[in-house]
């Protein structure tokens, strides 16, 4: 994964909301486009006005999730939901030290948080 991507309607209101979420400025701004660089290998979140989204591009919470690695996905969901995000799947322990859990943002996008021991253990080796 180099780049994932999400709509808002209220671009505005959802770059301030993850620039919160995740503690950073976005690194790259112009209007209707933010871009984070997040994490130990720097993966990009962009978020992108409405307005330029495909008229054929489904909207809400629909297709593959990407899930983010946290530390602990139980205070990280905790914030989230305090943020205003709505629980979509509840933490859940996976097995073999994997636990996801997902939210819809409030802008109806699906976001994936995971603790994932083998990225903990990749990331260690670099």
């Amino acid at each position: 994964m180099a780049t994932v991507n999400y709509f808002a309607a209220d671009w505005t209101a959802a770059r301030d909301w993850y620039t919160q979420v995740t503690g950073v400025e976005p690194y790259f701004l112009r209007d209707g486009y933010a871009e984070w660089r997040l994490g130990d290998h720097q993966a990009e979140l962009g978020l992108i006005d409405a307005r330029f989204r495909p008229s054929d591009v489904a909207t809400g919470p629909v297709g593959a999730v990407l899930y983010w690695h946290v530390d602990d996905v139980h205070g990280t969901l905790a914030r989230l939901l305090s943020l205003g995000a709505t629980q979509h799947e509840p933490a859940q322990d996976r097995g073999h030290g994997f636990v996801t859990a997902t939210v819809v943002d409030p802008f109806g996008n699906l976001l994936g948080i995971m603790y994932n021991p083998h990225y903990v253990e990749t990331a260690a080796s670099a």
